[in-house]
């Protein structure tokens, strides 16, 4: 059985990247609702964040978006950061939001709009080097909507290429990792649809790319944790998009849909030594209707007691079970670790690490809502496209 101390220790040394986007105006497809106190720049965004991490003691980093998260100077971003607490996390390109790329960025079949995405990929790279970030993050939109609209082969043949010229450009201590979508907007053909074809881009392309696996967009009864079981195995796991989904939009928040699924799939990381920083484990969420800040706490927190609860499986006595081939005591011994109520074992965790054992109350005993409602009364709110 796993000392409690061992799993205390673990959940300390916990590291869950929060999205700058999600401190914002984002929301659906059909509608964003504006709330107040909304930051107006990345340097808001990071004090969002850095009040995040102050409460919960395990979001130390904050990832960027560009050119959302665009400014003059990123060494003095990067700063900005160091002095609220926090780093910067993955820069995470955006080639789709621009009217060029409606036939797709680096699949796209015009030369010349193949270039200008992957000059923007190689600029988040340059940004990389400015804020001392490990991680580039890639997600395509580029597919087709029509049969016959363009060749299925030539796109991966240009997704390929592109990817080879970022790859290179890579420093010593950065990665590359590429995500992966069922679908989204591409209606016939995605052209990063699964995680086999991230995976086989990325095998091809090196130990410094990987695949990141977002929990919530995977067709309907996907087992979400053989595929993270298998990418450990093979060693390309790079991280998570944390979130969950009713249907099939997958921005609400991780552990809201099937708690269970996310247990199982941090029992996974667990099991298979992902657990720890060569893994990044980042929300990716959009916060439409329910208060923000809360909302990411609570979901750091959801992400805690998953990870709690997956630590504290009896490994040995699972192992004994399955050896034996006792399949009703395999799955008591997961079960087991499921249904421990492991709220007490956290807020002895943050008290252990001089926090507030709720991190939410403190949240709002904290004056931080009313005081940035005041004070961002001005300006343009940022959002999606901001």
């Amino acid at each position: 059985m796993t000392a409690v101390s061992a799993v205390k220790a673990a959940l300390k040394n916990q590291a869950i990247e929060t999205p700058s986007w999600a401190y914002g105006n984002s929301g659906t497809r059909f509608k964003v609702f504006a709330q107040p106190g909304v930051p107006r720049t990345p340097q808001e965004k990071i004090d969002d964040a850095a009040k995040v991490h102050e409460l919960t003691g395990v979001a130390p980093a904050v990832a960027l978006h560009i050119p959302w998260d665009r400014v003059d100077d990123y060494a003095a971003l990067a700063k900005h950061a160091e002095e609220r607490g926090v780093r910067i996390g993955a820069i995470n390109a955006n080639v789709f939001q621009d009217d060029d790329y409606r036939l797709g960025s680096v699949c796209h079949p015009d030369a010349t709009v193949r270039r200008k995405a992957l000059d923007h990929l190689l600029e988040c790279v340059d940004i990389m080097d400015a804020t001392g970030s490990r991680d580039l993050k890639l997600w395509f939109a580029d597919g087709t909507n029509y049969p016959g609209q363009d060749d299925v082969r030539s796109r991966q043949d240009r997704l390929a290429e592109a990817l080879a010229a970022v790859y290179e450009r890579l420093g010593e201590e950065q990665r590359m990792l590429l995500e992966y979508k069922l679908f989204e907007p591409a209606f016939y053909t995605t052209d990063v649809p699964d995680w086999g074809t991230a995976y086989a881009h990325c095998v091809k392309l090196g130990e410094k790319a990987q695949v990141v696996v977002d929990t919530g967009h995977h067709a309907p009864g996907t087992n979400i944790e053989f595929i993270v079981a298998v990418l450990l195995r093979e060693g390309k796991l790079g991280g998570f998009d944390f979130n969950s989904r009713f249907y099939a939009d997958d921005d609400l928040m991780v552990g809201a849909a099937d708690p269970f699924q996310l247990f199982r799939i941090m029992y996974e990381v667990v099991r298979g030594g992902g657990y720890g920083p060569r893994t990044a484990f980042m929300l990716d969420q959009c916060h439409n209707i329910e208060p923000k800040i809360p909302a990411i706490i609570r979901s750091v927190m959801n992400v805690q007691e998953a990870t709690a609860k997956a630590l504290l499986v009896d490994r040995e006595a699972l192992a004994a079970a399955q050896a034996e081939g006792d399949v009703l005591a395999a799955n008591a011994v997961l079960m087991d670790a499921y249904d421990t109520d492991v709220r007490p074992l956290l807020a002895e965790v943050r008290e252990e690490m001089g926090l507030d054992p709720d991190p939410v109350a403190a949240y709002h005993r904290s004056g931080w809502a009313e005081r940035i409602t005041e004070d961002r009364k001005d300006g343009r709110q940022a959002g999606w496209g901001a």
